[in-house]
């Protein structure tokens, strides 16, 4: 396996035409604060700060989160480390939509009242001025498009967002078009930021999706870059799964990621794994960074060594006949695109 972190310094990668240059690994918080279903804190506010720190310490600089990760501590975690820094050399990022009160409907989506109420509060959660990009985590089909991006606009214009980005699960390329084709008619600011899922078993976004984001030099930042955690290596055909892991306690996962086509293709990365001497991790992680309009993945982990291990990705060279390899382990969804 590549150890090879204390020679990682992540390197500056363009963020799509927004003239910013991201990390070319991202960091994901969506584990802070998190209580599991048995009611443990799946990772504390010192082991957040431990996290961020060594994400800095390789050079990472663009810090993503959202207002619901950890019930808003998340939020608040990355407020009080950045308290001690220099703000303005991170790029943070956040999310809304999620309902965010039981039994009050208005605390979800992305209307007026909901998107003002909610930027508030999550720049005093981050304890900042501003955020660098804000995402809408869905796509809210009860507030109309126009609404949406005036308020976003208005959101730019105050200074209290710098972009704007979509997050989604499923490919709605149609769904960005004609938001962005809205905030052009009107000179308001566009989404210039994508957040879908894509790894080497989650291929949805091949086609359509990325072509779109090609075409109009979006950024394309994915998020569960390594499959749930299916990519890692930890499952196999023969033995039982993990106790601790999502199949455990996940018919979906199961079904989703356990299937022969699955495995079949994880033969491929191990065999790939062993020949540049990484982990099955580091080398999806790597392909992803060879996927034409793809921007920069956003990893994330439980513990330190745990980050290390997906930041030495990094450092993983791929041929252009491994990243073939791994390509075409799996058909994509939209075969001849």
């Amino acid at each position: 396996m590549t150890d090879s972190f204390d020679d990682v310094d992540l390197e500056f990668v363009p963020l799509g035409r927004t003239g910013i240059q991201t990390s070319e690994l991202q960091f994901g918080t969506w584990r802070f604060g998190r209580t599991t279903e048995e009611g443990n804190l799946e990772i504390t506010e010192e082991r957040a700060h431990e996290l961020l720190d060594a994400y800095a310490e390789a050079g990472g600089r663009y810090i993503d989160t959202a207002d619901v990760y950890g019930g808003g501590d998340s939020e608040r975690w990355i407020g009080d480390w950045l308290a001690d820094r220099d703000r303005e050399r991170y790029t943070i990022a956040s999310k809304i939509y999620w309902q965010i009160r039981d039994g009050d409907p208005n605390s979800k989506g992305t209307n007026r009242k909901t998107v003002r109420n909610r930027i508030d509060a999550l720049l005093d959660r981050l304890d900042t001025d501003y955020v660098d990009v804000l995402y809408i985590h869905r796509w809210d089909d009860a507030t109309s498009t126009r609404e949406l991006m005036k308020t976003l606009n208005g959101l730019v214009e105050d200074g209290k967002v710098h972009y704007l980005g979509a997050s989604t699960l499923r490919p709605n390329a149609w769904k960005v078009a004609r938001a962005n084709a809205i905030a052009d008619a009107h000179g308001w600011e566009p989404f210039t930021v994508l957040q879908p899922r894509y790894n080497l078993v989650d291929r949805e976004i091949e086609g359509d999706y990325l072509e779109f984001a090609r075409q109009r030099d979006l950024a394309v930042c994915p998020w569960s870059p390594l499959g749930q955690g299916f990519l890692t290596g930890k499952y196999s055909r023969e033995e039982d799964v993990p106790e601790d892991s999502k199949s455990a306690e996940s018919s979906r996962f199961r079904d989703n990621y356990l299937t022969e086509e699955n495995f079949d293709l994880h033969d491929e990365l191990d065999a790939v794994a062993e020949e540049v001497d990484a982990s099955p991790a580091q080398v999806a992680l790597a392909w992803l960074s060879h996927r034409d309009g793809v921007s920069a993945p956003i990893v994330g982990a439980r513990t330190v060594e745990q980050l290390e291990e997906n930041l030495a990705a990094a450092a993983v060279d791929l041929s252009d006949e491994q990243v073939e390899r791994l390509t075409t382990a799996k058909a994509g969804p939209y075969e001849g695109l």
